[in-house]
C-alpha cells in the first residue's frame, strides 16, 4: 500500500509541474491574434522579453495620424485639444420623463485607473444610470462612393468598474442638417453606423448597425448584423483594455474583430435583417382566408364511441387496500398541541386582538410513536383509472391544406447589389450612451480607410497595453480565468480535471483507514501527543503556504506602478524620474511658466466639485491656471495644471505620473 501512496504524491507533484508549466509557457491568455501573420503575435511566450516593446511601453508617444489617409484620430493626450475638438450634447430625449430626458452625463479626461503607458488618457464616463451624449467633427467626410475607398473604425474600451447593464458603442453620423449643430445630438440623431459592444444582463452584444435608405419611397430602417457564435463577456468582467475594429470593404464585406482575433465577417448583402434587398413578391393585403376553407390535418373518428366499461369518474389515486395501522398508533392524541409554557402578553386586549390562544407546537408524546391523530391508509395509483375518454384521430378527408394568401408583385422591390456605395457620407463621430456603470473609458478613436495604417495605430497602442498586461498576468487564477472565458463548459472540464487525483487520493486514505499503518499510527501518535501539531504546522503548512504563495502570487510586478498607483489613490507627489536641471528647483509639482518655448507637461488631477458642473471645460480651466502661473510659485487647488519648464533646448519632459506632454506655447 506505500507504493501506491508514493505513487499518488508523485502524480500530484506532478499535476503542479504541468500546470506551473503551463503558466509560464503560455503567454496568449486565450487572447490569440489571427491575423495571418506569426511575426506579430507578440502574446506567444510572455515569458520571453522584448526589448522594443518595454522601450516602446517606458517612452511611449502619442501616435501621430497620416492626413491623407484618416478621417478621425483622437488619442485624448492632447487636453488643449479636447475641449475644442470634443461637443457635449445640451439636447433632451423624446417621450421620456423631464427628469430623466436631458443628456447630463459628465465626461472627463483621465488617465485609466490601471495605467500602463505613461501620459496615456482617455475619455471617461463618471456618471451612472444617467443620459450621456459627447461627439466630434471628422477632419473631413468620409464619402462611400468612392470604389477604391475602404472603412475602417477602431477604437478602445475599458470597463474600469465592470458592466451589468449598458452600452459602450459608438455613432458615425450622417452629413445633413440635423448634424449640423453637435450640441442637439441626441438617440435620434441620424447616424450611418453603429458599431461597438452593449451588454444588459446575460443579453451581450457587438453592435454593427447602418441605416440604408430605400431608393424606391425613400424610407430609411436600420440593418442589423447577425450575432456572432462567440459569447463576448469578457471584456465587461476583466477591467482590462479591449480593442474593437470594423472594417467594410467597397465590394460589401466585413470583417469585424475584437483583441485583433476575428470573431464575425459576412457580406452588407446576406447577413444582415433586415435583408438590404426587398423580396420580389408580397402576400397581396386584399386576399382574405374563405370561411370554409379546412386546415385541420387531423380529427377526431366520427365513428368511434366510448366502450360501455369505461369509467370517467374513477380516480386517479386510491387508499392501499393491503395497508394495515402500524402498531403503537396514537389515534386519541393530536399531532400539534398548544404550548403549555406559553403566557398571554400583558399588553393583549381581548377586544381588539381577540381570543388568545397558546401558539402550537409538536406533540413529545408523537416523537415516538409511529404517529397520531386519525390513520389513514396511503394512497396509491388506481388500475383501473382510465380518465376522459376521447376518439381516435384520423386524417381529415377535407383538408385542404395550410391557407396562404396569394403573392403579388412587390411595389417597393429593388435590386441594389453595391449597398456600400448608397451609404450616407459620415461627418462626424459621437458617443451616446446609458450606462448602470460609471468610469467606462474610450481611447485612440480613429477611423481611415487604410486597414495597415490602422493595425500600426494598433501596434502603437493597444498592442504595448496588451504586451504588459500579459506579462503581469501570471498567476494560476488570471490564467483560468482568461483561459475558461468565463464558460460553464470549461469550469467543468477543469473540475474533472482536479478531481481525479484527488478521487484516488481519497480511495486511498479510506484503504488504510482499514488496516494498520504507518499513517494510522502517526494520527494516533498525534491524537495522543496535541503538541505534534504544531510541528506539523511549522514543518509542512508555512513551507506548504509559502509554495502556494510562490505560485499564485505576480511576478514582475513594477514597483514603480504600485507606487505610482498609491500615490493616484491617496493623492501624494511623486517624484521625478530624473534629477532637476538647469537651476530647477527639487521641490515637486512646482508651477513655471514656459517662457522658452521649450516642450511642457501638463497634469490633470481629480476634478473639484465646482469644476464637475461642465467636464468639457478643460480647455478654459487650463488656460485660467496657465494664466494664474508665476515663476517660483505654487498654486494650491484640486484642478491643478502644473507645467513645468525644463529647459529652451531640452526637447524631451520628465515623465511624471498622470502627466501629459503638450506642445510649446509662445508667449
Amino acid at each position: 500500500m506505500r507504493w501506491k501512496f508514493v505513487l499518488v504524491l508523485l502524480f500530484g507533484l506532478a499535476l503542479i509541474a504541468t500546470v506551473r508549466a503551463e503558466e509560464e509557457a503560455d503567454g496568449d491568455d486565450g487572447a490569440e491574434v489571427d491575423d495571418g501573420d506569426d511575426s506579430d503575435d507578440y502574446d506567444s511566450d510572455v515569458e520571453e522579453e522584448d526589448p522594443a516593446a518595454e522601450e516602446a511601453i517606458q517612452n511611449y508617444q502619442s501616435p501621430e495620424a497620416n492626413p491623407q489617409t484618416f478621417y478621425f484620430a483622437e488619442h485624448f493626450d492632447d487636453l488643449d485639444r479636447f475641449g475644442k475638438a470634443w461637443i457635449k450634447s445640451q439636447a433632451k430625449k423624446d417621450d421620456i420623463a423631464e427628469e430623466i430626458a436631458k443628456y447630463d452625463g459628465e465626461w472627463a479626461i483621465e488617465a485609466p485607473a490601471k495605467q500602463i503607458l505613461k501620459n496615456d488618457f482617455g475619455l471617461v464616463l463618471k456618471s451612472k444610470a444617467k443620459h450621456a451624449a459627447i461627439a466630434s467633427r471628422l477632419s473631413k467626410p468620409f464619402d462611400f462612393r468612392d470604389p477604391n475607398k475602404a472603412l475602417v473604425v477602431q477604437y478602445e474600451v475599458t470597463m474600469q468598474d465592470g458592466q451589468d447593464c449598458g452600452g459602450s458603442y459608438i455613432k458615425l453620423l450622417s452629413t445633413g442638417k440635423e448634424t449640423a449643430d453637435l450640441t442637439k445630438f441626441h438617440d435620434k440623431t441620424p447616424y450611418t453606423i453603429m458599431f461597438g459592444p452593449d451588454k444588459c444582463g446575460n443579453d451581450v452584444k457587438l453592435h454593427f448597425i447602418f441605416r440604408y435608405t430605400n431608393p424606391i419611397n425613400g424610407s430609411v430602417t436600420e440593418k442589423h448584423c447577425r450575432k456572432a457564435k462567440e459569447r463576448l463577456e469578457e471584456p465587461f468582467k476583466d477591467k482590462n483594455p479591449h480593442l474593437y475594429q470594423l472594417y467594410l470593404q467597397p465590394n460589401g464585406q466585413y470583417r469585424i474583430q475584437v483583441d485583433e482575433k476575428t470573431i464575425n465577417e459576412g457580406t452588407l448583402l446576406n447577413d444582415f435583417t433586415p435583408p438590404v434587398n426587398p423580396p420580389r413578391e408580397i402576400d397581396d393585403p386584399s386576399d382574405l382566408k374563405p370561411e370554409n376553407w379546412d386546415e385541420r390535418e387531423k380529427i377526431p373518428d366520427p365513428d368511434s364511441k366510448k366502450p360501455d366499461d369505461w369509467d370517467e369518474d374513477a380516480p386517479p389515486q386510491i387508499p392501499d387496500p393491503n395497508a394495515a395501522k402500524p402498531g403503537g398508533w396514537l389515534d386519541d392524541e393530536e399531532e400539534m398541541i398548544p404550548d403549555p409554557n406559553a403566557k398571554k402578553p400583558e399588553d393583549w386586549d381581548s377586544d381588539m386582538d381577540g381570543e388568545w390562544e397558546a401558539p402550537l407546537i409538536e406533540n413529545p408524546v408523537c416523537e415516538k410513536a409511529p404517529g397520531c391523530g386519525p390513520w389513514k391508509a396511503p394512497l396509491i395509483s388506481n388500475p383501473n383509472y382510465k380518465g376522459k375518454w376521447r376518439a381516435p384521430l384520423i386524417d381529415n378527408p377535407n383538408y385542404q391544406g395550410k391557407w396562404a394568401p396569394r403573392k403579388i408583385p412587390n411595389p417597393d422591390f429593388f435590386e441594389d447589389l453595391e449597398p456600400y456605395k448608397k451609404l450616407t457620407s459620415i461627418s462626424a463621430v459621437g458617443i451616446e450612451i446609458w450606462s448602470m456603470s460609471n468610469n467606462i473609458l474610450f481611447d485612440n478613436i480613429i477611423i481611415t480607410d487604410n486597414l495597415e495604417d490602422a493595425d500600426a495605430w494598433a501596434k502603437a497602442t493597444y498592442s504595448l497595453k496588451r504586451h504588459q498586461i500579459n506579462k503581469d498576468s501570471k498567476t494560476i487564477w488570471h490564467r483560468m480565468m482568461r483561459h475558461m472565458g468565463y464558460k460553464p463548459g470549461w469550469w467543468a472540464v477543469y473540475f474533472i480535471y482536479c478531481a481525479i487525483p484527488i478521487a484516488i487520493y481519497a480511495r486511498i486514505l479510506v484503504k488504510f483507514a482499514k488496516e494498520e499503518n504507518f499513517l494510522s499510527k502517526l494520527i494516533k501518535y498525534t491524537n495522543d501527543n496535541p503538541w505534534m501539531w504544531a510541528l506539523y504546522i511549522l514543518g509542512i503548512g508555512v513551507p506548504l503556504s509559502y509554495t502556494i504563495y510562490s505560485l499564485c502570487s505576480s511576478k514582475g510586478k513594477d514597483p514603480q506602478a504600485d507606487s505610482a498607483a498609491r500615490a493616484k489613490k491617496t493623492d501624494e507627489p511623486t517624484a521625478d524620474d530624473d534629477e532637476p536641471r538647469n537651476g530647477e528647483k527639487g521641490e515637486k509639482n512646482q508651477p513655471h511658466k514656459n517662457a522658452a518655448g521649450g516642450d511642457a507637461e501638463t497634469h490633470q488631477q481629480k476634478p473639484s466639485p465646482k469644476s464637475k458642473k461642465s467636464d468639457l471645460e478643460v480647455d478654459d480651466d487650463i488656460e485660467t491656471l496657465q494664466d494664474n502661473n508665476v515663476d517660483d510659485e505654487e498654486e494650491g487647488g484640486e484642478d491643478e495644471i502644473v507645467i513645468e519648464d525644463n529647459s529652451a533646448e531640452e526637447a524631451v519632459p520628465e515623465h511624471t505620473e498622470g502627466v501629459k506632454k503638450r506642445r510649446p506655447r509662445k508667449e
